[in-house]
């Protein structure tokens, strides 16, 4: 008498675990790419938020530049006053003017030129992104010229932050070309009492200068783009487990 081979405890428990370790990875996986996906939705929503609110800022009132680094101010104050429209009267502190190098307007390649203007009513001092101008480039090192008026002046323009920093080698940088600006390192350098904001000076081009500044960019829809990945990456794997271990499995049994 022959007998067949019987099944045993393992041969029936290797392909129940390896069906469970499939789910469960593709449950991991689907959690965690959906997961990422309405992370990037947040993220833009924040950023919405933001767009809105810089907006809203930027039909403000505006805002008395002789308030500023008063004794009733504060750095609070000031970080609540970021993109509304400002008029200032102060001195040029003309020698003092930086040029940070790398930056575009019109697609064109340059120098932003921020000079310290001390302000009258305060004398703190704040700088001011007084427009855009091209540079030598068979020159680098050879300054353009800006004409900065003397005595006290009127400005018009928006309150900002810092610019935006680009990427630099080594440490921190001297002289009037730099890379970025480093508001803390300069205002220990001069010991001027340096205001943590700064002023972009709006208006048409003068003294040399350009003034069609770009408008900031949120990235909203790279946010959205990336919410598009996610979900479609966790709706992909949804539909290969249905497919592999479902639909095939059902037929693979059925004949």
């Amino acid at each position: 008498m022959s007998w067949g081979h019987l099944p045993n405890a393992s041969d029936t428990a290797k392909p129940r675990l390896r069906f469970v370790g499939i789910l469960l990875a593709a449950l991991v996986s689907v959690a965690l790419t959906s997961s990422l996906g309405f992370w990037q939705l947040r993220r833009a929503a924040a950023k919405e938020d933001w767009q809105a609110q810089m907006a809203q800022r930027a039909e403000m009132a505006w805002v008395d530049g002789a308030s500023l680094g008063q004794a009733a101010d504060s750095a609070d104050n000031r970080a609540g006053l970021v993109h509304r429209r400002v008029s200032l009267q102060g001195e040029w502190l003309a020698d003092q003017t930086l040029f940070l190098d790398n930056r575009q307007m019109n697609a064109r390649v340059g120098f932003y030129v921020v000079t310290p203007l001390r302000l009258s009513a305060s004398r703190a001092v704040i700088l001011v992104q007084r427009g855009w101008v091209p540079r030598n480039f068979a020159e680098r090192s050879q300054l353009p010229e800006v004409t900065t008026p003397r005595g006290e002046v009127s400005i018009t323009g928006r309150i900002a932050l810092a610019p935006s920093k680009l990427y630099e080698l080594g440490g921190s940088e001297e002289g009037p070309i730099r890379q970025n600006l480093d508001l803390a390192a300069l205002r220990a350098a001069t010991g001027w009492p340096l205001l943590e904001v700064t002023v972009m000076q709006t208006g048409a081009a003068s003294e040399g200068l350009l003034r069609e500044w770009p408008q900031p960019a949120s990235g909203v829809e790279k946010h959205y783009g990336y919410a598009f990945q996610w979900f479609g990456l966790s709706a992909l794997i949804t539909l290969l487990y249905v497919w592999f271990q479902i639909v095939r499995r059902k037929k693979t049994t059925s004949t």
